[in-house]
């Protein structure tokens, strides 16, 4: 569509640029390391960066005092500086995250003159960016940490270190530069003054390659959180898949380092990201926001002020929609464009509607993460308009419903003047209609933005609308930014889906009559017969389809794999799951744990594409259906000692903790109708079993609750559907990403996975292949001699763990795996072996192994855990100790763990220990209680620590499963520095910490 306005005058620089063309840059033969960081210097100075010649931290503190006094335009004395620099800049006492504060809302620090007066000093300038003074500089030394250290490029924001670079040769796994970050953040950024805590975003590349990310992990429940922790050096990232891509306004990517220089290191671009475009939360995460993210926001921004500027406020050219696909962020999107209009002077209020309560719950504690008290939400039409006529309550989020009844009840009101910009979020059906003209007759001055992942247009209309109002455009005006599915899938930032069709019903051949067949079709889909073996199957494929052989930490608990939605027809169809999915679990002696949730829906099979509307009402179910619900209510109560009910509040708080618990994974199924299929945020969800008609938006969207990122297990969503949705899957995705989308939003078959395949005229190997070639080049039991041929196996054996991890899901690979599981742990064994001897070199020498990727969270995924040791002790136990067998199959298993290699030793002396008057499990813990005393004992009288603080400091590292090395808890069970003198004071110290991680490592978990 052709823009509404010309182009009269220019407004500030966007950050994210239109359109990038690439200038054709000349081949290099080779680059090495060091030539790539000199061209990329060489850019940033011709960009207007100055370069620094500084490499030990007395020139950096040096340079930052001069930096901070062209700033603010004045001289600090030495006494001043000395204080000002210990107390607000390099306090001993804070950490990275009191740092990121300050760069992000405590930018202002006060100043403590010689003559008693107070004055403000600006760390960063956030109202005039280009008053904030770039610099580089490389190779800068730290001598303090736990190992000498040498850092490649660091980009300085008025002398304090903002953006760190981590440059590999072209060829090396961009991954490498993620893990050195790692490691210097564990080893060094916090030593001497911690000026490089300051650090907020990383950048990493290989030349070819290049990403960023922010300096705190994007969402508090991928890893374990250093939850608790005293320590200076607190975790930064963890995850490599929360790394993100530069891109330009139409999402293309820019992954070369010159053109990612060019863009995303423009001054203008940086400064914007530092200062505008970062969110730090109340839960202490600094979000980056993404380019598609800023760019929608400055599109808005740009709307409102070239649309006020040409009086055009009160009609759809005032306003826009933005396409933004399911799970790209657009609530941290909406957040950041509603605080940016605020500062607008000529806005008074921002309005942002959801269309559900549950939303609007959702919406506010999102937004009170993103910044606590900068939205106004409201439990009633009486709170919404004393807000609306309160000056202060600028950002006010509410439901359409809400809106609808103040306008209803308020046909003459103030407000109507106010200059206005309503946000709506996910516009379709709701909006629609009668609250769009309700809104557009009664405001005066507004612009009408809104959001969504699935837009109607004309093809997916519905046919008795008012033919004014049919399409998102219609409604609120031009396409102002898109970001398809295909777009989210092809950045990482959302994961494909993988479908299984089961067919459970045979057609009848001779059925001429197509209302007939459908009455029979809708009868046999319901009947108790089809609903038993759709439950077995979900039963019996469940391990497998949400890998509870996989585990992964998540709000420091290691959980097995993942959770599950099932989604049902009708009310009845709900119950009558709900029902067989009890009867089975009983029989079957399993425990899983389900839950349902619906209420009142006027028409439950829709024969449109979007799913129902919502809300908690249960007074208007039939009185089986309610009771029924309260049965399973009281099934919940139950299971987690909670207390709700089908009365309205209680309702509305079963829903709540519902959500909550889904989200931490405690909930395995959850049967519903329509309520948690749009909208709802989990990361443990992976599967989603479909027993309903959906097309198109609806589709899409309840598909798309499976397909969130969490960690490298999870590489797609999981759709097991119960109906042939194929065309209908199909459809959706080629209207919601475009006509090519399936090869990206869907996984390949299994035979492409297995078998191998070509694409873009080159040949892909497959599962068989991969498997062959282990076989052949490195056969079993075979020493694999020479640092390539290790290097050469560690990237095939990563291959082959890749590969099984997508396979696992598919039914046909049961039986298929070729390799015996004896063979697999043998080969793992080796895996894990080059992995501690290769991460051994990496410690001892920077750099030596930078073109080698292990994947160790698949590794972990597949751990044998202690239980199943024990299990195979007991029966050795039961073998009269005769069965020897039993004693290679525990040596092996061991081997092949990374979390039990750690307790070999103990392992093995509690089995030569093992006779036949022998009780395994009481014995092994009490031998393990006693051993533990022991080796205790001998390290606190070996190293001469203090006893009480000793044992202290290990139950409580135990309890927590977490080892702190840093900070004052360490040194308190230290013996005193005149023991072994301060000159090795820090060489001893490293040395009984590596006893005390090893001691740590073999008792986590059991003791």
């Amino acid at each position: 569509m052709k823009t509404t306005y010309n182009m009269v005058a220019s407004l500030a620089e966007s950050t994210v640029v239109a359109e990038y063309v690439r200038e054709a840059a000349a081949a290099y033969e080779y680059q090495s390391e060091a030539a790539l960081e000199q061209e990329f210097i060489s850019q940033l100075e011709s960009q207007g960066y100055e370069y620094l010649s500084i490499h030990d931290e007395s020139a950096l503190i040096a340079n930052l005092r001069h930096q901070l006094e062209l700033l603010n335009d004045y001289t600090f004395s030495d006494n001043e500086w000395d204080g000002f620099f210990k107390e607000s800049i390099a306090n001993a006492n804070e950490d990275i995250v009191t740092k990121t504060r300050t760069i992000q809302e405590d930018h202002v620090k006060i100043l403590h003159r010689d003559d008693g007066t107070s004055k403000n000093i600006t760390l960063i300038d956030k109202k005039n960016i280009h008053n904030n003074r770039l610099q580089v500089l490389n190779q800068y030394q730290e001598t303090d940490g736990n190992h000498d250290t040498r850092y490649d490029v660091t980009i300085l924001v008025n002398g304090l270190p903002l953006v760190h670079v981590e440059l590999k040769r072209r060829g090396v796994a961009i991954r490498e530069a993620f893990n050195q970050i790692k490691r210097y953040q564990r080893d060094s950024f916090w030593a001497a003054s911690g000026l490089y805590e300051y650090v907020q975003i990383f950048i990493i590349s290989n030349g070819t390659h290049t990403k960023y990310y922010s300096n705190t992990t994007r969402l508090s429940h991928i890893k374990e959180m250093d939850k608790g922790s005293k320590s200076k050096s607190q975790k930064t990232s963890h995850s490599f898949e929360f790394t993100s891509e530069w891109a330009d306004g139409k999402n293309k990517v820019i992954p070369d380092l010159i053109d990612f220089t060019k863009t995303f290191l423009a001054k203008h671009t940086l400064l914007n990201i530092l200062t505008k475009y970062s969110v730090f939360t109340a839960e202490h995460l600094l979000l980056v926001m993404r380019p598609y993210q800023i760019a929608a926001t400055e599109k808005i921004l740009s709307r409102i002020e070239v649309s006020t500027n040409y009086k055009k406020a009160g009609t759809i050219e005032g306003g826009g929609y933005i396409w933004h696909t399911t799970g790209s962020g657009k609530t941290l999107t909406s957040f950041k464009t509603a605080q940016l209009a605020t500062k607008l002077p000529y806005i008074d209020k921002v309005l942002f509607v959801v269309d559900r309560k549950d939303l609007d719950y959702q919406t506010m504690r999102e937004y009170d993460r993103f910044e606590k008290g900068a939205a106004n939400s409201n439990k009633s039409t009486r709170v919404l308009q004393k807000q609306l006529e309160d000056p202060a309550a600028n950002i006010i989020i509410t439901t359409i419903q809400k809106l609808d009844v103040f306008i209803s009840k308020n046909k003459k009101h103030e407000v109507y003047k106010k200059h206005v910009v309503i946000i709506f979020d996910e516009c379709h059906r709701s909006q629609f209609g009668n609250m769009h003209q309700q809104i557009t007759k009664h405001f005066k001055k507004y612009h009408l933005f809104g959001f969504t992942g699935t837009p109607i247009f004309a093809v997916n209309s519905r046919s008795g609308d008012n033919p004014l109002l049919k399409t998102t455009e219609q409604v609120f005006g031009e396409k102002l930014h898109t970001y398809t599915i295909v777009n989210a899938i092809n950045d990482g930032n959302v994961l494909p889906f993988r479908i299984d069709y089961i067919n459970t019903i045979k057609e009848k051949e001779d059925t001429q009559d197509k209302k007939v067949s459908a009455i029979d079709k809708e009868k046999a889909l319901g009947a108790p017969e089809r609903i038993r073996k759709i439950v077995a199957y979900t039963l019996e494929h469940f391990d497998q389809k949400t890998k509870r052989n996989s585990f992964y930490s998540i709000k420091g608990q290691r959980v097995a794999g993942f959770n599950s939605i099932f989604a049902a027809s009708s009310i009845p169809v709900a119950m009558q799951y709900y029902q067989e999915f009890k009867r089975q679990l009983e029989a079957n002696g399993r425990k899983l744990t389900i839950a349902t949730i619906f209420s009142y829906q006027a028409n439950e099979e829709d024969p449109d594409d979007l799913i129902a509307d919502e809300d908690f009402d249960t007074d208007r179910l039939d009185q089986t259906s309610r009771d029924f619900l309260e049965s399973a209510i009281a099934d919940y109560n139950a299971a987690f000692n909670v207390n709700f009910d089908t009365s309205a509040d209680k309702f509305q708080n079963y829903y709540k903790d519902l959500s909550q618990r889904v989200k931490d994974r405690e909930v395995d199924i959850l049967i519903v109708v329509d309520m948690f299929l749009t909208g709802f945020d989990a990361t443990t969800l992976n599967t989603l079993w479909v027993d309903k008609n959906l097309r198109h938006h609806g589709l899409i969207q309840a598909f798309s609750r499976t397909n969130r990122i969490l960690n490298s297990v999870k590489t797609y969503g999981n759709i097991v559907c119960f109906r042939n949705l194929e065309k209908e899957t199909n459809d959706a995705i080629a209207l919601f990403g475009d006509k090519d989308a399936g090869g990206i939003v869907l996984l390949k078959k299994y035979e492409a996975y297995y078998n191998g395949y070509d694409e873009d005229g080159k040949h892909h190997d497959g599962y068989t292949e991969l498997i062959e070639k282990l076989e052949q080049n490195f056969p079993v039991g075979e020493a694999i001699i020479g640092e390539q041929n290790q290097k050469d196996f560690i990237a095939l054996y990563g291959s082959i763990l890749r590969f099984k991890n997508i396979l696992t899901a598919f039914d046909q690979f049961a039986g298929q795996e070729i390799l015996s599981s004896r063979d697999f742990q043998d080969y793992q064994s080796v895996y894990i072996d080059l992995y501690q001897e290769f991460t051994k070199k990496s410690s001892d020498k920077e750099n030596i192994n930078a073109d080698v990727v292990f994947e160790i969270e698949l590794i972990k995924q597949v751990e044998i855990n202690l239980d199943y040791i024990l299990m195979l002790v007991a029966k050795y136990h039961d073998s009269n100790c005769q069965d020897k067998s039993i004693l290679t199959t525990i040596t092996k298993a061991v081997d092949s763990s990374l979390q039990l290699r750690s307790k070999k030793e103990l392992i093995e002396t509690f089995l030569a220990g093992i006779n036949a008057s022998s009780r395994v499990e009481e014995d092994w813990r009490d031998f393990v209680k006693k051993q533990k005393e022991t080796d205790l004992a001998k390290l606190i009288a070996e190293e001469k620590l203090k006893p009480e603080e000793t044992k202290n400091f290990i139950d409580l590292s135990l309890r927590d499963g977490m080892l702190r090395t840093t900070g004052t808890d360490i040194d308190k069970i230290l013996p005193p520095v005149s023991r072994f003198g301060s000159s090795n004071r820090t060489e001893k110290k490293e040395g009984i910490i590596e006893k005390l991680k090893r001691f740590f490592e073999k008792y986590l978990g059991v003791a």
